[in-house]
């Protein structure tokens, strides 16, 4: 049985779903299953140990809309205990003052903030200003597919991997 629910919102073959899938074989198809959060409910997320929680910076900032609908069944599922990663894409250049404050977001709304893991740093980033930066770092990974690309696939790797030890597998 899987014990690594990955919840993204946006489509399917979207920028967020993508780095769920790569996130996913990462850990293994055998430990992880991907949810778009569309059609997904409180009732899904109890299921799982532990939760990755993508999204996009939608608009300027927010969390993408299937998010918007989604949170509040996230809130109220079963978080207690539950350790949680979280990605987030956006846009450093044209959206420097907001760069990924849907992940910002979501990790705000979390009610037990003591279990978010994979905090990763701010380095190699240009930006002015993201609620996703805590104390000198992301509250997860932040992902810019416009302005850096050719550096996915390494971030979103060397990421799960970190956060694999910090769930303690």
């Amino acid at each position: 049985m899987t014990k690594i629910g990955i919840f993204f919102g946006g489509k399917d073959n979207g920028g967020t779903g993508k780095v769920a899938r790569m996130v996913q074989e990462v850990f293994g198809k055998d430990l992880a299953t991907v949810h778009n959060v569309n059609s997904a409910r409180s009732k899904d997320v109890n299921r799982f140990d532990y939760l990755v929680l993508g999204t996009a910076a939608w608009g300027i900032g927010e969390m993408h809309s299937d998010w918007e609908n989604f949170i509040e069944e996230l809130v109220n599922a079963e978080l207690e205990g539950k350790k949680i990663a979280l990605y987030g894409l956006g846009d450093q250049e044209t959206y420097p003052e907001s760069f990924v404050d849907g992940l910002g977001t979501i990790f705000c709304r979390l009610p037990y903030k003591e279990n978010v893991v994979g905090f990763t740093s701010v380095e190699g980033y240009k930006y002015w200003f993201s609620t996703a930066e805590k104390d000198g770092k992301f509250v997860g990974l932040a992902i810019d597919n416009d302005c850096q690309p050719e550096l996915t696939e390494k971030r979103v790797t060397d990421w799960t991997q970190q956060v694999k030890k910090e769930f303690g597998l």
